[in-house]
């Protein structure tokens, strides 16, 4: 390359910088690079390591390390000062080297801060291989290893070490505490396995398309970060599905998944249904019109004869189809109980002409993905409490809030002041009914202690505390609406005699045909995604007020304890009572709340503490039962801490 066409190169160079500074400062964004002495103005506090010289990714240089002469440069580094000046004449310089037999060979030097890198010497040279699109280039690193701390960014930087010790991989950048263990899944890997340079090539190449499709979509215009979204790519293909679509079916895949990739997180709780059912713009009206009828599918994970959980559900659809008569065809399907067989029950269902899909069991909700990303037009409802994806809504239902009216009863009835309490798994939502009901026994008995036992363990929970003297213990929620569930103590609240005899006081049950009703309705009124962004998770968590909840009462409650309980489920349903706003304090004395502000929704399903007046605590994952552990996997407490499993070949 001639001194001509070098001056051309970098007039063509900065007339793009120029654009990038106007778009950038439009936008209200940072238009020069990052400085990483105004990020950490004493580095001396850190600890630094030098690295040999690699190859590290030029699109994750995104700073310098002093301010020095940063105006010279975009925050793309391309650059913006006149070719006759010095800086101008250099740049031309090494553009010619590049484009010649010499090329860029000399290895800038930087300093390499949570993944990202800051150039100490060496602008230039960056600024022409960007210019030019190189994907890497030589570099000498000085790590910065930030200072311990729950900061998710650092708790994410340190697992990404431990992955990079074995990888030697700068190329995928993930934020969030886990995922890097979640990638492993994915691949296949386990945390501690080393990888061939091969592997690695080949992984860099692979993700290198990925990240092709991915630009394709305008994901870095909107934002979007690859790395996040190929875990969302990989809930639905195998990795190795990279190598095998052609770059037009691998666009394609991920388009599909695109609402999903651009889904927020945390996942936004929604406590009232669609109530309006008609679209509030006229807009909304031609998108979604209303329609005359609908075809409704249900699957179900084992059979109405094994399972009382499928039971409540299939009555549900019977509730739906005697609402809405001939507005409604409902179907259910039974028994899938592995993961390929959900699915292909699913895609049956949409094959006999499901135009809604209801999955009743978090378990499905992978197959549930599957299928929804391949049909956008058909609505998915997964029976899950925290579900980020926007092709599947979540539905689940606030127990607490009957557990609350039970407790209160129950602190009524114990006659010294301890109450047995049976948790089933420690998941999103059970907690906050443990918390509930605890709170519920301070009203009548402000002495009362919960003692609790966990179903998901060894052990005949009820039958050991009614051994050990408790009189009263409160087991799991009625199923259904049908109140003989409450009459054999399996299900519910009973007081125990001397004699060990069991009788009822009452129960949270379930109504999922209201539920699904009311979501039904939604969709014929063509009102269900009137309110909501196209990208937006909806997760239903909804309670009394929306009469998906409510509280069967034995007709063998004290006349009194009925008259409370009456008011409590009326005030419940009103929106008049808040369990919560009160002033409470967790098993190790932490002021929780003093009494004048309410807990949001997000707060309460979240909840992973035990109030003052609870004995026991929430079980670790080991210690549960191996039939438990799917569902503690889909919506533990605590799942993020749960090291994912292994993918088999899907």
């Amino acid at each position: 390359m001639n001194l001509t066409e070098a001056v051309e190169e970098y007039k063509k160079a900065q007339k793009a910088g120029q654009k990038e500074l106007r778009d950038l400062t439009a936008r209200g964004l940072n238009a020069y690079p990052a400085v990483l002495d105004e990020l950490l103005p004493d580095i001396s506090q850190h600890s630094v390591q030098e690295l040999p010289v690699q190859e590290i990714p030029i699109e994750r240089i995104i700073g310098v390390k002093s301010a020095g002469r940063v105006t010279a440069f975009t925050a793309g580094f391309l650059p913006l000062l006149d070719p006759d000046t010095e800086f101008g004449t250099k740049w031309i310089a090494l553009c010619g080297a590049h484009l010649s037999e010499v090329g860029i060979r000399d290895p800038i030097t930087v300093y390499e801060y949570l993944c990202d890198f800051y150039v100490l010497e060496g602008n230039k040279r960056v600024s022409v291989l960007k210019h030019f699109g190189a994907a890497t280039i030589p570099a000498v690193i000085k790590r910065v290893i930030p200072t311990e701390s729950d900061d998710p960014a650092v708790k994410a930087y340190g697992e990404f070490l431990d992955f990079y010790k074995h990888t030697k991989l700068y190329s995928i950048k993930l934020t969030k505490p886990g995922e890097y263990a979640k990638l492993l899944a994915f691949l296949g890997r386990e945390k501690d396995e080393d990888w061939t340079t091969e592997e690695s090539r080949a992984f860099s190449t692979l993700y290198h398309r990925f990240r092709e499709a991915f630009s394709s979509l305008g994901g870095e215009h909107e934002g979007l970060s690859p790395a996040s979204a190929l875990l969302k790519w990989l809930e639905v293909y195998p990795f190795s599905k990279l190598s095998e679509l052609s770059s037009t079916d691998l666009k394609k895949s991920l388009s599909g998944l695109w609402s999903d990739v651009k889904a927020g997180e945390p996942v936004s709780v929604q406590t009232m249904p669609d109530e309006d059912l008609k679209p509030k713009h006229i807009i909304a009206s031609i998108i979604s019109p209303p329609k005359a009828h609908l075809n409704v599918a249900f699957i179900n994970q084992r059979d109405v004869a094994l399972s009382l959980w499928t039971l409540s559900h299939d009555q549900g659809r019977q509730y739906l189809q005697q609402a809405l008569g001939d507005k409604v065809t409902a179907r259910s399907y039974f028994n899938a109980d592995n993961p390929e067989i959900a699915e292909s029950l699913i895609e049956r269902a949409v094959t006999d002409g499901a135009e809604a899909v209801f999955t009743t069991t978090p378990s499905m909700l992978r197959p549930t993905l599957k299928v929804a990303v391949k049909y956008p037009k058909v609505k998915f409802f997964n029976c899950s409490a925290d579900v980020p994806f926007s092709s599947v809504r979540g539905y689940y239902f606030r127990a607490y809030e009957g557990k609350f009216i039970t407790g209160a009863i129950a602190g009524a009835m114990a006659k010294d002041n301890r109450i047995g309490y049976v948790a089933s798994y420690p998941i999103l939502g059970v907690p906050a009914s443990i918390n509930a009901f605890a709170l519920g026994a301070q009203i009548t008995n402000p002495d009362a202690r919960v003692v609790v036992r966990w179903s998901c363990l060894m052990g005949d929970n009820t039958e050991d505390l009614a051994g050990e003297g408790f009189s009263v213990v409160s087991n799991r929620d009625v199923p259904t609406m049908d109140d003989w569930y409450l009459k054999y103590g399996e299900f519910g609240t009973f007081s125990v005699s001397p004699a060990g005899e069991y009788t009822p006081l009452g129960s949270p049950c379930w109504v999922w045909g209201s539920f699904y009703e009311k979501a039904v309705r939604a969709i014929l009124a063509g009102s269900l995604d009137s309110g909501k962004a196209q990208t937006d998770p909806v997760n239903y968590w909804l309670g009394m007020d929306s009469g998906v909840i409510d509280v069967n009462l034995s007709d063998e409650l004290p006349d009194g304890l009925r008259f409370l309980a009456e008011n409590l489920r009326r005030s419940l349903k009103n929106g008049e009572l808040d369990p919560f706003k009160r002033v409470i304090r967790s098993q190790d004395g932490t002021l929780k709340n003093d009494g004048t502000v309410s807990f949001t929704a997000d707060e309460i399903l979240h909840m992973d503490w035990l109030c003052d007046n609870v004995e026991g605590r929430i079980p670790e994952y080991e210690e549960i039962r191996p039939m438990s552990r799917e569902l503690v996997r889909e919506l533990g407490v605590h799942k993020a801490a749960i090291p994912p499993e292994k993918e088999a070949a899907k």
